[in-house]
């Protein structure tokens, strides 16, 4: 009785811990759905005030598109910087410090923009239009220092790139130098020593090495097997002792023979 009471209360246990493990999935799904879609409408209500904004300036004249174009031209300048520092900073971390400043210009261009906008509804197009110089000189220099961040973050990119290039160019040279020496044997070289070789009746003088030994070692590298053998054993004797060759059999013992 006991160990089924164990096993409702661990099946319990289970069931509750998929339950909520699902809600928890579900919470984590419907939140990144808000998520997007807020996004979405975010980019699309951007969208619509960028067009409302660049017919304001193009179609009417006076007040109302001095107004619309500089608030045109805030959010393109902020914008680009936005995108240039948020993407920069995945390769490179010093622009942390370059994003707090661009935080902090954010707010006086949010504040520069809503005054903008509530500008527009304005009746009072006089006391509006004197305004506009100073709108002027704020607008240009919130752009100015974000299109400054914007730059100098480009720029370091374009510097770190350049160098990393010329890093990579300067192995490639050393690289491309070395399998040019390697693969520079000369065929006449080779066609001399073997002349001379075939003029010394085929072998050295003793203790002479070998032409292409010598070249070989003249070059930095090894001398191949043969060349060795050649300069460092004397010429064989053919009424001398003959040699087995590891493929021959063996010759009949004298007893065998006896």
């Amino acid at each position: 009785m006991e160990v089924g009471a164990l096993v409702i209360i661990f099946a319990l246990v289970v069931l509750f811990a998929f339950l909520g493990l699902g809600a928890w999935v579900t919470a984590k799904a419907v939140g990144a759905a808000k998520r997007g879609v807020d996004r979405t409408l975010t980019q699309a209500r951007r969208t619509v005030e960028d067009t409302t904004l660049k017919a304001k300036s193009f179609g009417q004249v006076g007040v109302t598109a001095a107004l619309a174009q500089l608030r045109l031209d805030l959010r393109t300048s902020m914008r680009a910087t936005q995108a240039a520092l948020y993407q920069g900073v995945q390769a490179d971390a010093s622009l942390k410090e370059s994003i707090a400043l661009f935080e902090r210009l954010s707010r006086h261009g949010h504040e520069l923009d809503d005054e903008l906008k509530r500008l527009e509804q304005e009746p009072d197009r006089k006391r509006t239009a004197e305004r506009l110089p100073g709108l002027r000189e704020r607008t240009a220099k919130i752009t100015e220092s974000a299109d400054s961040l914007r730059w100098a973050a480009r720029d370091r990119a374009r510097q770190f790139a350049d160098e990393d290039l010329a890093a990579l160019s300067a192995q490639i040279e050393v690289e491309s130098g070395a399998l040019r020496d390697w693969s520079r044997e000369s065929v006449d070289d080779l066609a001399a020593a073997a002349a001379e070789w075939d003029a010394g009746a085929g072998r050295p003088a003793p203790g002479a090495a070998a032409p292409g030994a010598a070249r070989e070692a003249g070059r930095g590298r090894p001398a191949s097997a043969g060349a060795r053998e050649a300069a460092g054993r004397p010429a064989l004797d053919a009424s001398g002792p003959k040699t087995a060759h590891p493929w021959q059999k063996n010759a009949p013992r004298p007893e065998a023979a006896s």
